[in-house]
């Protein structure tokens, strides 16, 4: 257990500092963390790219939400981050190691990166580190990585952090907003070989 404003939070997986960053676990008691959660998904920019199983548009939702992300991150099958700057520690995004498998040494990242912090390269800087991380300390093979076809802004931070494009999956995702319809995504991967990007 580690003291993070006033709250006692489970640290199933360790801290990451950075590339002038610091990620560490979200809290779910904490008023400040289940708000920013609720900006980040509620955000247009999100909605454009990503449809969640469970909508949050409420506080107990966002609340919720991180509490099932600290279950999973105490059974080790995924490492959710608050995305925070190195000096100040003011939130700037959310960036996850998800679906860990560890058995055949796999996992899925994604990210998102709030408004007002969008622009600064906050996205690459958290993916080279929670990916190196995921590669050397947690012992992983392969990360993948997919984003909705168009999203040209994720295609790039992927392929600057040595994610390689490897297809078009087709129907694999939802459509903005709708569960009963799919789009196209790309998909891209990093194996532990790859060499680090430049």
């Amino acid at each position: 257990m580690a003291e993070d404003d006033h709250h006692l939070v489970p640290r199933p997986f360790p801290d990451l500092h950075g590339h002038g960053l610091h990620l560490l676990p979200w809290d779910p008691d904490a008023d400040a963390d289940a708000e920013a959660w609720l900006r980040g998904v509620t955000d247009p920019e999100f909605a454009r790219w990503n449809t969640p199983l469970t909508l949050i548009d409420d506080l107990a939702g966002a609340r919720e939400s991180l509490r099932r992300k600290a279950d999973m991150a105490a059974d080790g099958t995924s490492a959710s981050y608050r995305i925070t700057d190195g000096a100040s520690g003011t939130t700037l995004g959310h960036i996850g190691v998800n679906a860990v498998n560890h058995v055949f040494r796999t996992a899925r990242v994604g990210y998102w990166v709030l408004p007002e912090a969008r622009g600064h390269g906050v996205a690459t800087r958290a993916l080279r580190l929670a990916a190196h991380w995921a590669h050397t300390e947690l012992g992983l093979h392969r990360l993948e990585l997919d984003h909705a076809l168009g999203h040209d802004t994720s295609c790039h931070v992927a392929e600057r952090c040595g994610f390689r494009f490897e297809g078009t999956l087709r129907g694999a995702m939802f459509e903005a907003g709708r569960h009963d319809a799919f789009r196209d995504m790309h998909l891209h991967a990093r194996l532990a070989t790859d060499p680090e990007p430049s």
